[in-house]
């Protein structure tokens, strides 16, 4: 199947009375055949017999249609055994061959031209070598004494190499495992590469990296058994370094470099070395730079004049330079999917043209530049899709997907209905190739990383039925980590693809089904509470099953900490951390059953070490444990100030000892809190060495709010500035600012640090822009790679300075999801916590906000710590203020009231706020800033004066704040009761 414009082939000049013999026109070279004949000359098709016959495999080999050229039409097709016979061995054998041939140019009254093996095989070459020879035609290698030595043998090339003095591969040769083979083998560094010499026999022929001596020995023996015929085998040292590959074409011995790539090679499926994409390669880079010279010496050394060339070099680690692993003297292969590419990014000629340049048109050839320009004149890169499931194919919605990306020029694929797909380990093995050109840079990377996506959740293709356990595999189970998964026949879910990509939605994409659905996948959440509970409402929104996986010690109140926007969670399975961690991760898998474990994350603070420690030892995605404490603030500080940021004096201890000489130096008041807290929990400003010392023991003797009791306390200078909140989402280390954050931080209730409100900040402010790229640098010292954070930073008149970095999602229940979502076109934090995990994502920080917002606190200035009171719509009076406000958009109740009879204190801190008088959360929005600022000014009059009133108490100071605050409120068209 092939996603390729196939046009009639049509000569674009006129007729010519020329023909030219090609030999086995597969490929690559059956693209160079097209070329020829769009130039207005005739192809003679010679089949030898490894593609003659009357088999469909053998005729869907010969077919043009397979390699994207339906439209060529050869001028005639002989094929070996029907047509003509060649004796390779026999003296004058290819005078039959040649008879043929002249007979057939004397038919039509043409004159042949050219001769050209159209594969890599021996055979064909041989072929093409002697009838280029018999007809006067200039030929591919040079004369010389060296003639009787088959350079297109890998083994020769080597020796070669070595004998010329250019840089070699350390090898050995054999057609049996005699004693060079042996000592080669008991004395090389493991792994070796074993490979066939040549590709005189494709039958049983591959290349393996041998781990061991018996693998080797064993590959050695496979490779000489599966040959019909006496073969040489070569085991070669594994060079480490980077896969270059170089393509030229040379006429009368002048090379000319048509283009360099790079291989991009990874781990997939068990594999280690799996090509997942191939990426042009400047010719004035430092790798084009050795690369190119170094592959002319070669063809030099190997008497190559004429023709196309293959190069595969590698650049090895050690810094040696380029050494050659094998020359494959005809065009590049890959059924010439590549040369769109290159097109693009020269301006107009790839190999193929430079082939048929240098055979017709020398002029041509002579006026080509001698190396691609630089920089190229486009962004792309061959992409070789992945497939981490197998089984029948009956739909490719993938595919559909991928041709409505706007980086998309060709998708070349023999996958179709009815097709069995394998899992990738090779390039045989990879279900197509995919062209991805742009303009733009970025752009490309977006739609790159998107297809990614796309294999990445088995998406390419729907399979027949066939049930089996869908559980991730783990490293036991296969022998390396990796994806092995069968689909599901019509899933539950449907993943709504215009949603991950919302501007392919206005190409009439609207929903694809994937070939695993969301119902039969599981997200492990630790302790989910508060914002958590948000995030894990968000996965089960799009069908994903959830496990809440609780710490130990984790406090039973905290477990029943649920936004009221959350409603009633329901979990998949609910599961306690074990002493171990093996033994945790086996609960898991236990409590997932048949579902495939794709995500484990942090629901709330308590839960980040677990959840680093459980995605690292899944091989999830994850921050990983090589950065011990990470929470711990004062271990925050301390690799900050490493990595040569700005950091806060400091210190730290289990004992009081330990502060003692830093509270008498330092300059008063300073910040004493746990070094491992949620919200402000313990955290106060002391103004004095008596005051700090009290706070310090005092630390130890209170619980947590989120369970047990602290173990160190830190102390820290003060920070005189604006205190900001960064809050972004990360994943494979990029990191997108989803919501910058001011506080408004005032003194009330005989505390210096109660909050006011939490106003957004335009990211393209001079603040936005110091504090956003401050912040990004604080992940990458923490090593925070993937995953929601919550940056708590005071910019001082020396520059941002971190207070803490909180490996989480910004707390306060989410109830300022809702005002994100207004500021930014509709997203926030919890969506793409959710996504980075386990799909991708595009948005980053709008620029310029949707409206004038702010997220204001309410709070008490009565005391009236004993009272139990009954809170309702009516002896809550302020309810009836805040509804009808033109800016109004929620109004809520604190989560942790469950009852009608609660108590109250006087809010100090965030946490103080969150466990007694936070009732409301007020988020006001408008377009206009003039709007919102009469509602605020009646909130806190309101506050100040009568937030919560009990029914049980008869307050004049409330009917008289009412009839106060009623003209304020006097240009709403609606009547506030006053109860």
């Amino acid at each position: 199947m092939h996603y390729v414009t196939d046009e009639p082939v049509q000569a674009t000049l006129p007729p010519h009375k020329t023909i030219i013999v090609l030999i086995d026109p597969i490929s690559t070279s059956c693209r160079i055949a097209r070329e020829i004949s769009k130039r207005g000359h005739h192809v003679l098709a010679l089949w030898t017999s490894k593609y003659a016959g009357d088999s469909p495999d053998r005729r869907d080999k010969r077919s043009p249609a397979k390699y994207g050229c339906s439209g060529l039409r050869y001028k005639l097709e002989l094929e070996e055994g029907r047509d003509w016979n060649w004796e390779d061995s026999a003296e004058g054998g290819v005078d039959s061959v040649l008879t043929i041939v002249n007979g057939v140019a004397a038919t039509f009254r043409l004159k042949i031209v050219g001769c050209l093996a159209g594969s890599g095989w021996s055979r064909a070459n041989a072929l093409a070598d002697a009838l280029a020879e018999k007809l006067g035609l200039p030929p591919r290698l040079a004369s010389s004494p060296e003639k009787d030595r088959d350079v297109r043998n890998k083994n020769t090339q080597q020796q070669l190499l070595k004998e010329s003095g250019l840089r070699c591969i350390r090898q050995v040769c054999g057609s049996e495992l005699d004693g060079a083979v042996m000592e080669f083998l008991e004395a090389e560094t493991y792994p070796v590469v074993v490979k066939p010499a040549s590709k005189s026999d494709g039958k049983g022929a591959s290349i393996k990296l041998c781990r061991t001596k018996k693998e080797a020995v064993d590959h050695f023996n496979h490779l000489i058994g599966s040959a019909p015929s006496e073969i040489e085998v070569i085991c070669q040292e594994y060079l480490r370094g980077t896969e270059i590959i170089v393509d030229n074409v040379s006429y009368n011995s002048t090379h000319k470099t048509c283009m360099v790539y790079k291989y991009d090679k990874r781990p997939a499926n068990g594999e280690r070395n799996v090509y997942f994409a191939m990426i042009p390669v400047e010719s004035d880079s430092p790798e084009a730079s050795v690369a190119i010279p170094y592959v002319r010496n070669v063809l030099d050394v190997f008497g190559v004049v004429n023709g196309p060339t293959h190069a595969e070099c590698i650049l090895t680690e050690d810094g040696q330079g380029p050494v050659l692993v094998e020359l494959s003297i005809r065009p590049h292969g890959g059924d010439g999917s590549w040369s769109a590419l290159s097109r693009a990014l020269t301006g107009g000629y790839s190999q193929i043209e430079a082939s048929v340049d240098s055979m017709l048109d020398p002029m041509a050839f002579e006026q080509m530049p001698n190396a691609p320009p630089s920089p190229f004149l486009a962004h792309g890169l061959q992409v070789h899709l992945i497939s981490y499931s197998a089984g029948e194919v009956i739909a490719t919605p993938g595919f559909e997907v991928i041709k409505r990306l706007p980086s998309f020029a060709s998708l070349s694929s023999s996958v179709g209905i009815g097709s069995n797909v394998e899992y990738t380990i090779d390039l045989s093995t990879s279900p197509g190739v995919c062209l991805l050109l742009n303009k733009d840079q970025s752009k490309l990377n977006k739609d790159l990383e998107y297809l990614r996506y796309t294999e990445e959740i088995n998406a390419l293709f729907v399979y027949k039925t066939r049930v089996e356990s869908l559980a991730r595999p783990t490293a036991a189970t296969f022998g390396s980590a990796h994806q092995r998964i069968k689909s599901m026949e019509k899933p539950s879910l449907l993943r709504i693809f215009s949603n991950d990509r919302p501007e392919l939605a206005r190409q009439g994409l609207m929903k694809k089904m994937t070939t695993v659905d969301a119902s039969k996948e599981v997200v492990v959440v630790t302790d989910p509470y508060s914002t958590g509970c948000l995030i894990v409402n968000e996965m089960i929104s799009r069908g994903y099953n959830v496990i809440a996986l609780w710490t130990l010690g984790f406090s039973e109140e905290m477990k029943t900490h649920t936004p009221t926007a959350a409603g009633e969670m329901k979990y998949y399975a609910e599961i306690t951390e074990c002493e171990s961690l093996a033994d945790t991760v086996q609960a898991i898998y236990k409590a997932a059953g048949n579902l495939r474990v794709v995500a484990c994350l942090a629901g709330g603070e308590a839960g980040v070490d677990c959840a680093d420690a459980v995605s690292e030892r899944m091989s999830l995605r994850t921050n990983g444990t090589g950065i011990p404490n990470r929470r711990d603030k004062k271990v925050q500080q301390e690799i900050i100030r490493d990595a040569g940021m700005r950091s806060v004096r400091q210190a730290a201890g289990k004992k009081f000892e330990d502060v003692e000489a830093f509270l008498k130096s330092e300059q008063y008041p300073v910040v004493v809190k746990p070094t491992d807290s949620a919200g402000s929990d313990g955290v106060k400003l002391c103004h004095n060495f008596e005051e700090a010392k009290e706070h310090f023991n005092h630390l130890f003797e209170v619980e947590a709010v989120n369970g047990g009791y602290n173990t160190e306390v830190l102390c820290q200078e003060f920070l005189r500035g604006k205190e900001y909140v960064i809050d972004q989402v990360s994943r494979d280390g990029i990191h997108k600012t989803m919501m910058v954050w001011v506080y408004d931080k005032r003194p009330a209730n005989n505390s210096a640090f109660v909050y006011f409100g939490m106003v957004p900040v335009d990211p393209t402010s001079m603040e936005a822009r110091i504090l956003i790229p401050y912040a990004r640098g604080v992940l990458d010292a923490l090593g925070v790679k993937n995953g929601p954070s919550h940056a708590e930073v005071i910019l001082t008149s020396s520059g941002p300075c971190l207070v803490e970095m909180n490996v989480r999602a910004h707390g306060g229940d989410g109830n300022w999801r809702t005002l994100a979502r207004g500021l930014t076109g509709g997203y926030s934090q919890g969506k793409y916590t959710m996504k980075k995990m386990i799909c991708s994502y595009d948005d980053i920080l709008v620029a310029n906000t949707a409206g004038h917002c702010f997220r204001p606190y309410l709070l008490s200035r009565q005391s009236r710590l004993p009272s139990i009171l009954t809170l309702t719509k009516s002896s809550s009076p302020l309810f009836q203020i805040c509804l009808p406000l033109p800016s109004n958009r929620q109004v809520k109740r604190s989560f942790l009231f469950h009852s009608q009879e609660e108590r109250l204190s006087l809010p100090q801190d965030m946490i103080s706020f969150v466990n007694s008088l936070r009732l409301f959360t007020w988020r006001l929005e408008s377009k206009s800033d003039h709007s919102l600022r009469e509602p605020l000014i009646c909130s806190r009059a309101l506050a100040a004066s009568f937030s919560c009133i009990p029914t049980k108490i008869s307050s004049r100071l409330t009917l008289q704040g009412f009839a106060k605050w009623r003209s304020r409120m006097s240009y709403l068209n609606t009547s506030v009761q006053v109860p």
